[in-house]
């Protein structure tokens, strides 16, 4: 196969707003040694995106300077040190940035097989918010079979996929969101109670339920002191993102007297071979639910635009308004 040399990108002219994003021309990347190149079909849009975007969230020394932090396709070029995977295979990546573009450098340990039941565009969406989850929440952890699994923000591509891994993994999932019609979609899902957050408190909901075991949470602010009164004893905490902020006066006292760890992290950031290593336990442990009979995984698309449209593709998920993932697509 003849590559071409140049290809199509999303570029930002400056930090800002979703206008500030704009097609661009690049030249085609080059695999290291340890990577493959993938021809993109499709590259999700995650909220890292729109917080680079904003100019909050800049990319790892060495890391392309493009958005995009996951993607599938086709592998047409390979490094000259990797041996898991060979031209014409078609995969699903996690990235460190680049994804929005044609063509895209990926190390080949974080590259995955496409599930099965799942189209090519599709599994664009399943690497960013499964290695986010599964390495916050299952990855060499003890899970307490038919413990309480809180999940805030439950509509959303995190939230989405923290429901479903949770109860293909055996855990009693209640679930935050904003509507009436985004709890019924999180029940769709597999949650055991969807908790509408605008009319109903969450905190006596899981008191009276016995208290949460883990709690993921994007939404921080004031739900940093009401997930500590909503957990149980040893329960664990999650911070993933704060959109109401980071910064908040909390009683630490019931984090000693229940014995909670509050934990959190940023995926990019991890060590390759970190990623490497939840890559490989995502398809010996995960990647079997989207076989299973009946199905327990499966991918959450919302819709998809043109590569070009990226900056509606950030509109619509800063409205908040999706269900599922938001895809860009080639």
């Amino acid at each position: 196969m003849t590559l071409p040399t140049q290809m199509t990108v999303i570029e930002m002219r400056e930090a800002g707003g979703p206008d500030v994003l704009v097609s661009g021309k690049r030249d085609v990347p080059q695999p290291r040694a340890d990577e493959v190149l993938i021809k993109v079909t499709a590259a999700g849009v995650n909220g890292p995106d729109l917080v680079q975007r904003r100019g909050h969230y800049p990319p790892p020394k060495g890391a392309s300077d493009l958005l995009g932090l996951e993607v599938s396709g086709e592998i047409v070029a390979v490094g000259a040190a990797q041996t898991q995977w060979a031209v014409g295979d078609h995969v699903c990546a996690l990235t460190n940035g680049g994804g929005y573009a044609e063509y895209v450098a990926v190390t080949a340990s974080h590259c995955l097989p496409i599930p099965e039941g799942v189209s090519e565009i599709d599994a664009a969406g399943l690497p960013e918010t499964y290695f986010t989850v599964w390495s916050n929440v299952f990855f060499q952890q003890q899970i307490k079979q038919d413990g309480i699994f809180l999940v805030h923000g439950g509509a959303g591509g995190i939230g989405s996929t923290a429901i479903q891994l949770g109860t293909a993994m055996g855990l009693q999932v209640f679930a935050t969101a904003d509507s009436d019609e985004a709890c019924a979609y999180c029940g769709a899902l597999g949650a055991k109670q969807a908790i509408n957050f605008k009319q109903d408190d969450f905190v006596p909901i899981l008191r009276e339920a016995g208290g949460a075991d883990i709690i993921l949470d994007i939404i921080g602010g004031d739900y940093v002191a009401r997930n500590i009164k909503a957990a149980h004893a040893d329960a664990r905490i999650v911070q993933l993102a704060f959109n109401l902020g980071s910064k908040m006066e909390i009683d630490l006292m019931p984090v000693m007297l229940k014995r909670l760890t509050l934990t959190g992290s940023t995926l990019r950031s991890r060590p390759e071979a970190f990623k490497s290593a939840v890559a490989t336990d995502l398809q010996k442990t995960a990647w079997p639910f989207f076989d299973a009979a009946p199905v327990q995984l499966q991918a959450t698309t919302f819709t998809s635009f043109d590569l070009t449209d990226a900056a509606k593709a950030h509109e619509l998920m800063e409205s908040g308004t999706q269900r599922g993932k938001i895809l860009l697509t080639i």
